[in-house]
């Protein structure tokens, strides 16, 4: 039997041994991880601010002819502490910089535009923008923004090679619980291994504490009369421990509260905060608002189509789930004959349905019925304010926009 096994990103099994090699494993099963991702994230800091320097200084060279740091100094040497600042907020040096060049490439563009607003908003109330040419600082932001998404790029592999594809050494023991498996993570099967959670004995203790050497995380798949055992174990190693419970997926989990002499586990939260709330509808507004002034000559031409065809109503509304779970009209073009519509959805519309009209079979291939729903986007109807969705100002406008993508993608009536 396997008893030892890390898994890749497919599940593959990559290393095993049987039973009687697997007792005389070589501890600690990884190298600790701490110190390499330290040096990836001051490799980066170097890079990053070599890529500031050489972007001013190229641009000054082509721009003017010379590579001379005074004509660009005052500014790159004002971006890079605010640069730098922003980055560690934006978590542009974390783990998940690490494993995902995407997320890295975003954190550090984000960082730079942030440094960027800030200098030009000192320079203004310094009344020393006039010493920056406006050419070559843009110029200069523009190469620095692609000198940083390369930077990310090219050093993805050497990253990878230095502290693996998660960046993280993770162990899973497996005491008979839930079966569970984690990419690129060591799977101990405690039977095989002989590991028991007996905090009375010293000797037990310290066996498992062998395996979660350089461990940055482990978890732990137990009956649930164990639990409290590993529990305690984990409380004592100093160490991110976590034991797999199947129902918190079943009951889509958010987190975990105690207070009042029980504890619970929270499965749904309440609105936003009133700030959050004003900021989403500012959003919605915003959103969908535009649309419907920018596309409101398209409108007023299916509408006077529809009205032409058959002298019926323009719009066809009907009954959806909305906000709080509560029940609001939803507006469409009509696309059906009048005597024919469907407003309870009972029957569902197919290619050659015979009750859609020659403007509704237009309307529908191109997903034109659906744009009067922008309005229901501007009642707030299709809102949703709950904490678990937005938090940042990007989510907000995310979940705004997310609506109106909902909005645009009703089933068919």
């Amino acid at each position: 039997m396997t008893t030892l096994e890390k898994d890749t990103d497919t599940g593959t099994k990559v290393r095993g041994e049987t039973e009687q090699q697997a007792r005389r494993l070589k501890l600690p099963l990884a190298p600790a991880l701490e110190r390499r991702r330290l040096q990836c994230y001051l490799a980066l800091i170097v890079m990053d601010i070599a890529g500031f320097v050489a972007s001013f200084l190229l641009v000054d060279y082509l721009y003017l002819g010379t590579v001379s740091p005074e004509n660009s100094e005052q500014m790159w040497i004002g971006m890079i502490p605010l640069y730098l600042t922003a980055a560690i907020a934006l978590k542009a040096y974390s783990i998940p910089a690490l494993t995902s060049r995407a997320s890295a490439q975003r954190a550090a563009v984000a960082a730079l535009l942030a440094a960027f607003t800030l200098t030009l908003f000192i320079a203004f109330f310094t009344k020393s923008s006039a010493q920056f040419s406006r050419f070559s600082t843009a110029a200069g932001v523009g190469v620095t923004a692609l000198s940083l998404l390369w930077i990310r790029a090219a050093v993805q592999g050497a990253i990878r090679f230095r502290v693996g594809p998660t960046a993280q050494n993770v162990l899973v023991f497996d005491d008979g619980g839930v079966p569970a498996r984690v990419p690129h993570a060591w799977h101990i099967d405690t039977k095989q291994h002989r590991l028991i959670p007996d905090r009375d004995d010293p000797h037990m203790l310290d066996r498992p504490g062998m395996f979660m050497a350089n461990m940055d995380r482990v978890l732990v798949s137990c009956p649930p009369e164990r639990r409290m055992d590993w529990a305690m174990i984990f409380k004592g190693s100093n160490i991110s421990g976590e034991i797999i419970d199947a129902e918190v997926t079943r009951l889509g989990v958010l987190g975990a509260r105690r207070g009042h002499g029980f504890g619970a586990l929270v499965v749904s939260t309440g609105p936003l905060g009133l700030r959050g709330r004003a900021a989403k509808r500012a959003m919605d507004i915003a959103i969908a608002g535009s649309a419907l002034l920018f596309l409101a000559p398209l409108l007023g031409v299916v509408a006077l189509l529809i009205r032409m065809e058959d002298r019926g109503p323009v719009f066809f509304m009907q009954q959806r789930q909305g906000r709080n779970n509560r029940l609001f009209w939803i507006y469409k073009f009509r696309s059906m004959r009048v005597e024919k519509l469907d407003a309870t959805g009972s029957r569902s519309a197919s290619k050659d349905d015979d009750r859609i009209t020659r403007i509704g079979r237009f309307i529908r291939r191109t997903s034109i019925d659906e744009l009067p729903q922008l309005l229901n986007v501007l009642r707030g109807d299709m809102a949703r304010w709950s904490q678990s969705g937005p938090h940042s100002a990007g989510e907000t406008a995310g979940a705004a926009r997310a609506d109106l993508h909902r909005c645009l993608r009703c089933g068919p009536c």
